[in-house]
């Protein structure tokens, strides 16, 4: 099973990175698309733009030339008194027709053009015209009141004020032609980039949502990845831990079985009562196993029901220290026990509590060298009773102090199996703490020791009093 299991870790390990830059690849080629998509629509949406000015301008220009009309028929001359051929009137609007500029005011040559851009789509396009004559480009015959500051920022921006010139040229074989001067109509558009991107919004805003949406798909996606491979590595180290914690057990029971089996044994009551005590002692172990992985199936259902009771904590800590005196004998240490809370009445499901400092007093030993030295201390505040639990042991990395609580995780010392356990307990204890409202946190120094601290909250006042009635009138 562990070559299986080995194998597997080990394609996985090889297939990951693959995955990674399958889907990286397959990012950066989408939006690398949709960029040049958007790059190509700005362009297509700048032509058609220019398109429509050029439209609509023309429009204005044929309709102003039309409206300006044509020279005066000579036959009128011809029937009014004391008329003289040629006179001087005529010879006046022969050699000056009048001009776009004269024939037209600014405002009506704004909403001829206003108009004109409406028709085309432009709605609410912001605009400066001119008209110029041909004979002298400097002089404006007529022009719009921002034209001017137009006209500068062309040359001061990288194109983003765009301008558009027409011509105006009488119609072929009418009366003006060759005898009017050329006049220019210029236009100047502010701001063209951030009208076609205006046009395009709900382009963009559909390209950046469904590359949001790709990329929070490969954040998912990743992390689905990531998290499969760590529950992959969890469950490895789980069933090696398991297999280890009941493989002991069993391999003792099996040798004291076979040593009941013996004449010599069966003839001596002493040695019969020693096998016999290794046996339930190893029972019990292996029960205690059970018990923990229940514990982490009843809290991974969020099924953990607290029977809360009023109880001394300082009490609790006496009585589960006097257990593990053989355990502190065998490390050769001491505890030093400094409980100097002013207050230590809590309310708390006495079996999880126990267990709670239980797991926190055999973390300590399990994860210590000789010459132990653990101290656990208690003071009040006026809300919280604090707990102290510290230890001169291996201690542990930043990165285990930031997963220490973890389900099943355990921190690596190798191929050696020197540290019996599961990785559930301190688990637990997040769980128990959090269950009775509490906090706890950790500090850790690798090679120094570490230091776990509760904080729980006292059973208020009256509750206290009420109690302690209770139990007096018992």
């Amino acid at each position: 099973m562990d070559v299986a299991l080995k194998s597997y870790q080990l394609q996985l390990r090889k297939v990951f990175p693959v995955i990674i830059v399958l889907i990286s690849l397959s990012l950066i080629g989408t939006i690398y698309v949709q960029y040049n998509w958007l790059q190509t629509m700005l362009i297509d949406k700048q032509e058609e733009f220019k398109w429509k000015m050029t439209r609509g301008m023309d429009d204005v220009g044929k309709l102003l030339m039309d409206q300006k009309g044509t020279l005066p028929s000579l036959k009128n001359y011809r029937t009014k008194p004391n008329f003289t051929w040629p006179s001087e009137q005529f010879q006046m609007e022969l050699m000056k027709p009048p001009t776009i500029a004269q024939k037209f005011t600014e405002f009506e040559v704004n909403e001829k053009l206003r108009k004109a851009f409406d028709n085309q789509g432009l709605h609410n396009l912001k605009f400066e015209f001119a008209i110029t004559s041909n004979l002298n480009l400097l002089s404006f015959e007529l022009k719009s009141k921002g034209y001017l500051k137009a006209e500068e920022d062309i040359d001061t921006t990288t194109g983003n004020n765009m301008m558009f010139i027409y011509i105006f040229q009488p119609p072929s074989g009418s009366d003006l032609e060759n005898l009017v001067p050329e006049e220019i109509m210029s236009v100047i558009v502010p701001n063209v980039k951030k009208i076609i991107l205006q046009q395009m919004k709900w382009m963009i805003v559909g390209a950046v949502f469904f590359t949001i949406m790709i990329i929070a798909a490969f954040y998912v996606t990743v992390t689905a990845l990531l998290r499969q491979k760590k529950l992959s590595e969890i469950k490895n180290d789980f069933i090696n831990n398991m297999t280890h914690e009941f493989k002991t057990p069993l391999a003792t029971i099996s040798l004291a079985v076979d040593a009941l089996r013996n004449d010599k044994v069966l003839q001596d009551r002493t040695k019969m009562d020693y096998f016999s005590s290794i046996i339930k002692e190893e029972n019990k172990r292996m029960n205690k196993h059970v018990e923990t992985i229940l514990q982490a199936a009843v809290m991974d259902r969020q099924e953990l029901q607290l029977n809360k009771q009023p109880l001394h904590v300082h009490d609790l800590i006496h009585e589960i220290m006097d257990n593990y005196t053989l355990q502190l004998e065998d490390k050769n240490g001491s505890a030093d026990l400094n409980l100097s809370a002013r207050q230590d009445y809590i309310e708390a499901d006495p079996v999880h509590f126990r267990n709670l400092i239980s797991n926190l007093i055999d973390n300590a030993v399990k994860y210590s060298k000789d010459n132990l030295e653990l101290k656990i201390t208690t003071h009040s505040t006026n809300k919280n009773l604090v707990i102290r639990v510290e230890d001169n042991g291996i201690g542990m990395s930043k990165e285990t102090v930031r997963r220490i609580f973890e389900k099943f995780y355990r921190a690596h010392t190798g191929n050696i199996h020197n540290v019996k356990g599961f990785g559930l307990g301190l688990s637990y204890v997040k769980t128990i703490v959090d269950a009775h409202n509490g906090k706890i946190k950790v500090e850790s120094v690798l090679g120094r020791g570490s230091a776990f601290t509760l904080e729980l909250p006292l059973l208020k006042k009256k509750a206290v009093s009420e109690t302690a009635d209770i139990h007096h009138h018992s």
